[in-house]
């Protein structure tokens, strides 16, 4: 997973004893690589689509596995291609995204995330 660089001041600022914490991660989807800004998030729908939030195991050698799965709403005519993860569910930083096997959707449907691995060894 490509960590953004706003993920990775964080973890320096955590080094110096700084209070920033990311208290809730929401994944999004996006129909393209996302890069380091989180560009090209899927919109719209009916119901519409929204970031959902994400809960992880404890960190165990530098990794934490997602456990929840959380559920959204894809407007037709999309092809989710990248989750991605922020530390808001409107607007805030994006923390990085990780590429998932082409999913395309011709009518308005829905998209189950059934595993989030995050990875600081890779």
């Amino acid at each position: 997973m490509p960590y953004s660089t706003y993920l990775k001041n964080s973890w320096l600022y955590a080094l110096r004893g700084s209070a920033y914490s990311v208290t809730t991660v929401y994944a999004s989807l996006h129909t393209a690589d996302p890069g380091d800004t989180g560009a090209s998030e899927v919109a719209g729908g009916t119901p519409a689509y929204a970031r959902k939030s994400i809960t992880f195991a404890a960190a165990a050698a530098g990794a934490i596995d997602s456990s929840s799965q959380p559920v959204f709403d894809v407007p037709a005519s999309t092809t989710v291609t990248h989750v991605g993860f922020w530390d808001a569910v409107a607007a805030g930083n994006f923390l990085g995204s990780a590429d998932v096997a082409d999913e395309v959707f011709g009518g308005q449907g829905t998209y189950t995330l059934t595993d989030a691995d995050l990875d600081v060894n890779a």
